[in-house]
């Protein structure tokens, strides 16, 4: 595993973001863990979380890219904090562009916030977290009708692995349906290799109890 992605596993943790415990989810599945991006808050973490993006995205993409895509709202933070990172970091300049949900009809009119789209643009689309893929679903008609760009791929900062609509994981769904490449800063699996019975300041955050817990999870939601 590259140090990147256990520096990112543990800023999930010293950040608040990644939980494990007793969740019910959106979907209202019961899982003992639990990812919340929202708890991303001060410049030193968008700073940070920024720089793990553009690492990853780099990693999947190289530079033959023009603009990262952050759908509103929480992809809007994302963007910019990925694309400042990938100028400082790799010396390319892309563009970011996010949607807002709904469309300004004077001054800045439109529905994107941002640079604007142009035929032909190279997009790569930039998400928390993505667990059914409806973002996508919403993400790319207004992608497509505002020029006619090449979605490249996506990035999500983890890949829960689990069911999306079908038995694969929603990311391998997305990757089926739309054509497009799709990659996560660290997996779950990476998560519980990384922190499996390791005490990291001064806890131990996955014992053989949370293991089972997990291992139990995704016998019942896990992707095949």
């Amino acid at each position: 595993m590259e140090q990147y992605k256990k520096e990112f596993i543990e800023f999930m943790v010293d950040s608040n973001v990644l939980k494990f415990g007793e969740f019910t989810l959106k979907s209202g599945r019961k899982s003992p863990f639990f990812m919340n991006a929202g708890a991303y808050v001060t410049g030193s973490q968008l700073r940070k979380l920024g720089e793990y993006y553009a690492k990853a995205i780099h990693d999947n993409y190289g530079t033959d890219f023009d603009v990262l895509f952050g759908p509103a709202y929480k992809g809007i933070p994302l963007a910019v904090a990925a694309t400042m990172a990938f100028s400082s970091l790799y010396g390319r300049e892309i563009r970011y562009c996010s949607n807002r949900k709904e469309v300004k009809d004077h001054g800045d009119v439109g529905i994107l916030l941002g640079s604007g789209l142009n035929d032909g643009d190279r997009v790569v689309i930039i998400e928390d977290v993505t667990t059914s893929g409806k973002s996508i679903e919403e993400t790319f008609p207004i992608l497509k009708a505002q020029a006619n760009v090449d979605v490249v791929g996506l990035m999500v900062s983890l890949n829960r692995q689990e069911r999306g609509k079908t038995q694969k994981n929603a990311l391998a769904e997305i990757r089926e349906v739309y054509g497009i490449e799709t990659g996560a800063i660290v997996t779950m699996e990476e998560v519980v290799e990384h922190l499996y019975n390791r005490n990291y300041n001064g806890r131990v955050l996955i014992d053989d109890g949370m293991k089972e817990a997990i291992e139990t999870y995704y016998t019942q939601y896990g992707a095949k």
